[in-house]
């Protein structure tokens, strides 16, 4: 008991260190540091590449993003609305309607170097519930990867950990030539997140998107970690 409790306060006093980082250095989100951390793990972005970051609210990400490849384009997707940031261009829309992604492609004017996608449901506290919420929306971005990614491009994507997991990492074997498994420092010790890292896009064949508004699915994407 004693030990349990004593993981559970160096793992909240690890997340207060990286909420009062992100406030001191002006990231949206403490989220921002597993994205830089990833990166420097795995290498994901180069000078000059093109990004898309698919739920992107608040907008940690997209600043990382956008400080790492530096002249290259990023845009971010999400159904809230993301303030401004220098260099950074945002749609407001459902990635999961043919309509967004047509705007998606409008403005992107060409296929992304990189897909991030930082996506998750709204938490409901039934775990198996949110855990196939979550490998529901990864198949969404999965299907962004299908229409928008570049050849040999890659792709970072955030998924619960359950009995449906492998699912999502089986498609993303299927179309990359490495995938791995991680989970950052940044994460909470006590969170099931991992992010499958994906490099080397070998191309396949995108699901259609739905096309009319009856269509569309609840809401399902939550901010992540946002400052107040």
């Amino acid at each position: 008991m004693i030990y349990t409790m004593s993981k559970r306060w160096l793992s909240e006093r690890r997340q207060e260190k990286y909420y009062k980082l992100a406030k001191r250095l002006d990231y949206r989100s403490r989220a921002s540091f597993k994205l830089m951390q990833i990166d420097d793990r795995f290498n994901i972005f180069e000078e000059g590449d093109s990004v898309v970051d698919l739920g992107a609210s608040p907008g940690g990400w997209l600043q990382v993003a956008k400080e790492r490849v530096g002249d290259g384009k990023v845009i971010g997707v999400d159904l809230r609305p993301i303030r401004h940031i220098d260099g950074v261009v945002t749609i407001l829309g459902d990635i999961t309607v043919k309509g967004t992604m047509d705007e998606l492609f409008e403005k992107f004017g060409g296929k992304a170097d990189i897909i991030l996608s930082d996506m998750a449901p709204n938490i409901g506290g039934h775990y198996s519930t949110d855990h196939a919420r979550s490998v529901h929306l990864c198949t969404y971005a999965i299907n962004v990867a299908d229409h928008i990614l570049k050849k040999e491009g890659k792709m970072v994507i955030k998924v619960f950990m359950g009995d449906m997991f492998y699912s999502v990492k089986d498609e993303m074997d299927k179309r990359f030539q490495s995938v791995k498994v991680h989970a950052p420092d940044a994460t909470r010790s006590t969170s099931s997140e991992v992010y499958v890292i994906a490099k080397g896009y070998k191309g396949h064949r995108p699901k259609k998107m739905t096309e009319s508004k009856e269509e569309q699915k609840k809401n399902e994407f939550t901010v992540k970690g946002e400052l107040t």
